[in-house]
């Protein structure tokens, strides 16, 4: 069966191509298995609830009949706005009272943005106010509107004295908004708010096998999303199996665009942050055990492919999910601009930010200008990251620095306290910061590597001051949601294998940082290292032949050193190329260090096209070295799990950046053919 939509019909028909309905929700309400919706263009301005579930064999598809000109927007224009007659204002400031009888049951300008692991003292509601598809600055009182201050933490400075501020008229039932347009006339110009919670999400669980395809979906006042909370995005399969994102651009949510998040557990919702007995890593610990009671499997839950989409401008994450992201596909995005404004903080914040992204593979995306790119957090177990372009993944640091202390410096890749198997190859890493390695059980194979690695060794407590806080986090049956065990992080378990390590120069804002870091900011959780290569591993870190003489003779009860199971986990390096001072570690077998020559390395954008320029191939040293495969790899010390395909099959590193196949001696990084290096990355 197929259903019509078409905003422009004059009164809604009843779903046929001749007479369409004029809302995609009456399609919603009696698409079944096997059904398709077909989404002319024009601006729907509704919260679009799928009511029924596909199956695997006989999926619901949803396709906008144009490429993105069908627009799912969780806002409402605002056209009656009035000059704000204070002199302050210099004719800026306008105000606009709104009915609350707009909002429904969920009011975005009463509702504050909460949750664990949200900084609670940044006031911020889940509504914005837009200015031609531009979100305006929030702040906390009239005078900041009339008198508004440049910020120092945005990424684009000059437009954050664009700002709104609200309240309520309790004896008109009203949202009164001021905001300072600078000049325009929001009456004349695109002024919209956010009025919708969602726009393409389902109500209840369990709506599987969805295709959502091609559509524009923005502008909604979705809640902060951390692991120990109900996750929701502006999209979302809210607990389900196999949905499939494609083609669409996804902007401007409050919080993130899509998840893959965690259904509600109402004893367990904010616990941390309600309840406050507990600390937020052991409430983690429980949610993920109920989930696992409750039906958190294979056959139940994950399996869901997001793919060429255009996701950016939103304020935590771009893609979020714990839990029901397992076995998932994540490719071919353009993932940017996220937490630019800076009006967000906490420690959900990232282009993707995944709990438990096990089996999940992230291939072929461009993820640029966030906070922070890829955050892998806690179980990280099977995933692979391959054959993307990360850049600009940090602060956009002034001369002088922003701040020293705050902890948020951003890297391309964050992985933390999981016990691996990770996958990290074929990828370009050209961040100040490439990883943050807060974690064990990752293998590093061909990738071009021109940031710091940071937090090796770091990290992995939990911030007790007093107290020994280790964290401990789960593993899992490998391909598998059921747990295995659960054990704290001995470090190490890492493996580098040809691999290009660039050292960049250095920005004075990032080195005012590091010195922080180093001094009188020092702390567990981040070195705030800039020094690109593996010499961070000199700091007690062994070969395996060294490592497993640790367990020569008796280790049952009674064994005279119990502490050769704490010890550092080995480390393996081979085969890496360091440039330009990038140092490797002093046990490196197989590596050339060349210091002679002056690489330079940068990015050219143009009509969109990303083009890397260097001088790398004309000076990049001979060496030798092998094609690496699962054999060579090993297992992962904890789960006991090889580095291997989803379905446990092998994997041999045969092919590059590109997908071009490799010779048996392989060149190292990312690509095979020197000549590639200048063809068009995304």
């Amino acid at each position: 069966m197929k259903y019509y939509v078409d905003a422009s019909v004059s009164r809604s028909g009843n779903g046929s191509k001749e007479y369409p309905f004029r809302h995609i929700q009456e399609a919603a309400n009696l698409a079944k298995a096997g059904d398709e919706v077909l989404v002319y263009p024009g601006v729907y301005r509704e919260y679009v609830n799928p009511v029924n579930a596909g199956t695997e064999d006989a999926r619901i598809t949803y396709t906008s009949v144009e490429p993105l000109k069908a627009v799912i927007t969780g806002a409402e224009e605002v056209k009656c706005w009035e000059p704000y007659e204070e002199k302050e204002g210099g004719g800026n400031v306008w105000v606009a009272r709104i009915p609350n009888g707009l909002f429904g049951n969920y009011n975005p300008y009463t509702t504050l943005v909460r949750g664990d692991w949200f900084i609670a003292t940044f006031i911020a509601h889940t509504g914005e106010v837009y200015l031609n598809d531009k979100s305006l600055y929030e702040v906390t009182e009239l005078d900041k509107v009339l008198n508004p201050v440049k910020s120092r933490t945005s990424w684009d400075p000059d437009f954050s004295v664009y700002t709104w501020y609200t309240q309520q008229d309790e004896e008109k039932n009203e949202t009164v908004i001021y905001a300072n347009f600078q000049g325009a006339d929001p009456n004349k110009e695109n002024v919209e708010i956010n009025v919708r919670r969602n726009c393409f999400y389902p109500d209840k669980e369990g709506v599987g096998y969805i295709t959502l395809s091609g559509f524009t979906v923005t502008k909604a006042a979705t809640q902060w999303a951390p692991p120990t909370a109900y996750q929701e995005g502006m999209i979302g399969p809210h607990w389900s199996k196999g949905w499939i994102i494609e083609d669409c651009e996804v902007s401007h949510s409050k919080c993130s665009g899509i998840s893959l998040g965690k259904y509600r557990q109402p004893n367990n919702d904010n616990k941390w942050l309600t309840w406050k007995f507990k600390d937020g890593t052991q409430t983690e610990r429980d949610c993920i055990c109920q989930a696992q009671r409750e039906g958190w499997t294979k056959e139940n839950i994950g399996s869901h492919i997001i793919r060429r989409c255009n996701i950016h401008d939103c304020g935590q994450t771009g893609i979020v999910g714990h839990l029901g992201g397992v076995f998932s596909l994540i490719e071919d995005n353009h993932i940017h601009h996220i937490n630019n404004k800076q009006n967000l903080a906490g420690a959900e914040i990232g282009g993707i930010k995944m709990h438990a992204a096990i089996d999940v593979i992230y291939r072929r995306n461009h993820i640029h200008h966030c906070t922070r790119g890829l955050w892998l957090d806690w179980q990280a177990q099977g995933t692979r990251v391959t054959q993307n372009l990360f850049h600009d993944n940090c602060l956009p640091l002034p001369d002088d620095c922003i701040d020293p202390s705050d902890p948020g410096m951003g890297e391309d890749i964050f992985i933390e306290v999981s016990h691996g198997p990770t996958l990290v190859d074929n990828n370009l890493l050209l961040s100040d910061r490439s990883v943050k390695l807060a974690t064990q059980g990752v293998a590093f194979v061909h990738n071009l590597i021109a940031g710091a690695l940071t937090a090796v060794g770091k990290g992995t407590d939990n911030g007790a001051l007093t107290l020994s806080s280790p964290r401990y986090t789960p593993y899992h049956v490998p391909h598998r949601t059921e747990v295995a065990g659960f054990m704290t992080f001995l470090h190490g378990d890492d493996r580098f294998y040809n691999n290009i390590f660039v050292q960049q120069p250095k920005r004075p804002g990032m080195v005012k940082i590091y010195d922080y870091l180093q001094g009188e900011g020092k702390n567990g959780w981040d070195d705030g290292n800039l020094d690109v290569g593996t010499w961070m591993f000199d700091n007690g870190y062994q070969l395996y032949e060294e490592w497993v003489k640790d367990f020569d003779g008796y280790c049952g009860m009674g064994s005279p050193d119990s502490d050769r199971y704490y010890i550092h986990l080995p480390v393996w390096a081979e085969g890496n190329v360091y440039l330009n001072g990038a140092k490797p570690w002093k046990k490196e077998k197989n590596c050339v260090v060349d210091d002679t020559h002056k690489v330079t390395l940068s990015l050219e954008e143009k009509n969109g096209e990303w083009k890397l320029n260097t001088n790398l191939y004309e000076l990049l040293p001979e060496i030798t070295v092998g094609t690496i495969s699962t054999e060579t790899l090993g297992m992962a010390f904890e789960p006991e799990e090889s580095f291997e395909n989803p379905d446990g099959s092998p994997i041999t590193f045969n092919e590059d950046y590109f997908g071009n196949h490799r010779s048996l001696h392989p060149c190292v990084g990312p690509f095979e053919n020197p000549d590639d290096a200048g063809k068009k990355l995304n």
